[in-house]
């Protein structure tokens, strides 16, 4: 059987699990990666045996049996990229979170992919935790009973340094804060978990680090359309280590909580004790024990090759994507007009994802 032909674009830490995850799928063949920093995409290519470039359209241009690429670039230069190989190249796009940084770049990148007879992967991976899944199965079944309340709790460390790694870090234009960045997984486990939110009221706040533009704190209340409600707390601003990232359900039936360093834990699930130790993953044998990673990515891989190869929709649809995006930008648009609120299709911020060619030029494909 023919294997399906994969490239990565943009060599950061995130894209050593997408090698990994390509690698240990019989169905997949890493060709190449690319990265402008040439160092960088060599370093990969030597790890895992593929093709090293600094420019994807040399790359795109010499490895015409390429099927899919995956954009790993700063989240900022995601819509770029990718509508430039769809459009160019007609390939399939696997897109890491939060996949597009705007609900307009959302539904042109999705036109656009439509018009070219292309498909968009989003990245959510954190979904295919054991432990979310579990939670998942239990509201479908009733077992956990109606949702009544939702909470999220992300209590993570970036400091300063952090933010001065690279010039799209802590931009609105490029980056997003904590909300974005690092809170993007829960803003999708609310959505996936509890159903569609209608209405936000959020605060956002610089306090751990200086010269930045974006948040690394923020507070909010929610509700969902059928009625019940949530609240969140996002940070990036505990020391000295990351703590937390959690979300709790309240159902009538009983609570149930997932936790650990990437909701990898369920740590209650009052409905049947005997299933918090089943259904929890320490990522104890992954490197760096995930990373806040986790194996995700190798469930999503696999549900891109079925996807291709057999035909069953991925789950992750645009429809999923948007909404979820959607929701992301009402917590900041809340915190613009220091106001609830309402989701609908014209919510967006003024901040995040606003242009910024200054910083794209740094992150554009080398001409040749």
């Amino acid at each position: 059987m023919k294997k399906i032909n994969i490239a990565v674009v943009g060599c950061g830490r995130i894209a050593g699990h997408h090698c990994r995850a390509i690698k240990s799928n019989e169905n997949f063949n890493l060709v190449a990666v690319c990265d402008l920093d040439k160092s960088k995409s060599d370093d990969y290519s030597k790890e895992f045996e593929a093709l090293s470039y600094d420019n994807y359209e040399t790359m795109l241009s010499k490895n015409k049996e390429i099927d899919i690429v995956t954009i790993a670039t700063p989240s900022g230069m995601h819509y770029e990229h990718a509508c430039e190989i769809i459009e160019n190249y007609q390939k399939n796009i696997i897109v890491e979170k939060p996949t597009f940084m705007t609900p307009t770049q959302i539904r042109n990148a999705f036109d656009l992919a439509n018009k070219n007879n292309v498909t968009i992967f989003p990245v959510f991976q954190n979904r295919y935790n054991i432990a979310v899944q579990r939670v998942k199965k239990s509201i479908e079944t009733g077992e956990l009973g109606d949702v009544r309340l939702v909470n999220v709790r992300v209590r993570w460390c970036r400091p300063q340094r952090y933010y001065d790694m690279s010039d799209w870090r802590g931009t609105f234009s490029h980056d997003g804060g904590a909300m974005t960045n690092q809170g993007i997984h829960h803003v999708d486990l609310i959505r996936y978990l509890g159903g569609e939110v209608k209405e936000v009221n959020c605060t956002m706040g610089t306090i751990g680090v200086q010269n930045v533009e974006i948040e690394d704190t923020a507070v909010a209340t929610f509700k969902f359309c059928n009625g019940i409600l949530g609240s969140l707390e996002v940070t990036t601003a505990a020391r000295p280590d990351d703590f937390e990232a959690s979300i709790s359900i309240v159902g009538s039936k009983g609570l149930a909580q997932i936790g650990g360093i990437a909701v990898n834990l369920l740590e209650i699930f009052t409905p049947n004790t005997e299933e918090i130790e089943k259904n929890s993953d320490d990522f104890s044998d992954l490197p760096d024990r995930g990373k806040v990673y986790g194996r995700g990515h190798m469930s999503m891989y696999s549900d891109i090759s079925s996807h291709i190869l057999q035909n069953i929709n991925y789950p992750i649809t645009r429809k999923e994507c948007l909404e979820s995006i959607k929701l992301l930008h009402a917590f900041y648009l809340s915190d613009e007009n220091k106001s609830w609120v309402t989701i609908d299709d014209q919510t967006e911020s003024s901040r995040l994802g606003r242009e910024d060619d200054n910083i794209s030029n740094l992150y554009r494909n080398i001409r040749k």
